[in-house]
């Protein structure tokens, strides 16, 4: 794989205490030992708390910080926009948005993420929406502004195909070959070979 995402939500964490999230990153920190890159998962429904997170996370060896939308409380777009603007003006490192509206019970739509993508420290959004006219939408309106990975694995090579700049995955987690293999095969210009 080309880099490594902790905690993000395959990995269950809404339901890890904090001293539970420090012994995983520092774990998976002395593993990697610098080798790939480092995302690191800090999202919620309580903005502020998303910063007090953010705060109290080690972020030494950390490139970017993956947040899912706010599940259970359904935002409006205006507040999805207000919340993802609160936090990246916060957050020392760059912030990936999470658009999973299957499991948050909210969706990123394709104008509120290119409002998005004009706030400073915005690198990118993971869309695990489902639907390839949004994600298409999405793409067209943020493209040269933010980054937009696949996080719908069925969707991978279609997303890539559209412009996709890669895929935060969880079929990697139990076929990071498979994957990486797929991802590199389409960058090198293999389309049917991916």
């Amino acid at each position: 794989v080309d880099y490594l995402v902790v905690m993000g939500t395959t990995g269950e964490t809404p339901t890890l205490a904090m001293p539970e999230r420090v012994a995983v990153l520092r774990a998976v920190k002395a593993r990697n030992a610098g080798r790939l890159p480092l995302v690191v998962g800090v999202g919620g429904n309580d903005t502020a708390r998303v910063v007090e997170l953010i705060d109290q996370t080690n972020l030494d060896g950390v490139d970017a910080i993956l947040s899912v939308t706010p599940f259970y409380n359904k935002p409006s777009q205006r507040g999805l926009f207000e919340h993802y603007k609160y936090i990246s003006e916060r957050s020392p490192r760059p912030i990936i948005l999470y658009n999973v509206p299957g499991r948050t019970g909210v969706e990123i739509q394709p104008a509120t993420m290119a409002k998005i993508a004009e706030i400073p420290n915005i690198a990118g959004i993971k869309d695990a929406g489902g639907n390839m006219s949004k994600t298409m939408e999405t793409l067209r309106l943020t493209r040269d502004k933010c980054d937009l990975y696949s996080g719908e694995d069925a969707l991978n090579l279609p997303i890539l195909a559209c412009g996709g700049a890669g895929v935060i995955s969880v079929l990697s987690n139990v076929a990071p070959a498979e994957t990486s293999l797929m991802c590199k095969k389409f960058f090198q210009g293999d389309v049917c070979g991916a």
